[in-house]
């Protein structure tokens, strides 16, 4: 019986932990100067990638089904980012699948084909996705100047059906941030495919 509480206690506590380090608005950006592997071959930080407004920071990959189906939302969140003099990243935490689909050279030609011209980054062991709570691909963290997260979640209301959308959540939250007012909402739901984490 002491042996079933004790594991239950602990489970507990490691939920409580993991819950924690969820990333929510008004928290800062965590790990901003360590510098993450780009297909470009420049190290990269998000201190580094910064603009004068801000940085989105996205959480990508080369196959889910969403992020191919979104890659014109994403395109043009980058566009609307740096127009908004906001840095921007797109990372890739599939750290289950590096040495397939999402492996180092996978990413070099996605990023090519798809004419990124923001860094794209290995998260390697989806040590990002896990400090920030990333759960799905595509979903993206707004922070402003000062570091501080003013909005996460899906780029559209429609990640499923992206040529169909009504709002673009990721718009509205940066001219809100520009405007220097909370966004509204300042979280929304990321659908899409699950980060692929080494068990």
């Amino acid at each position: 019986m002491k042996t079933t509480l004790l594991a239950i206690a602990t489970l507990l506590s490691c939920s409580a932990t993991f819950a924690q380090d969820k990333l929510n608005p008004g928290d800062n950006i965590p790990n901003k100067d360590k510098t993450l592997q780009c297909v470009n071959g420049k190290p990269t930080s998000f201190a580094s990638a910064m603009g004068e407004n801000g940085l989105v920071v996205m959480f990508s990959c080369n196959t889910c089904p969403y992020v191919v189906k979104n890659q014109p939302i994403t395109k043009k969140t980058i566009d609307y980012a740096k127009a908004h003099h906001i840095g921007m990243v797109i990372l890739n935490s599939n750290e289950a699948q590096r040495g397939d689909a999402d492996s180092y050279d996978g990413m070099k030609k996605y990023a090519s084909a798809q004419g990124y011209n923001v860094p794209y980054l290995v998260d390697e062991n989806s040590t990002m996705a896990d400090l920030f709570g990333a759960s799905h691909t595509p979903e993206v963290f707004l922070f402003g100047k000062n570091g501080k997260l003013v909005y996460k979640g899906a780029m559209n209301d429609n990640p499923g059906d992206p040529s169909s959308y009504k709002k673009m959540y990721i718009e509205d939250a940066i001219n809100a941030m520009i405007a220097g007012k909370d966004p509204d909402p300042n979280a929304t739901k990321s659908i899409g495919c699950g980060i692929k984490r080494k068990a």
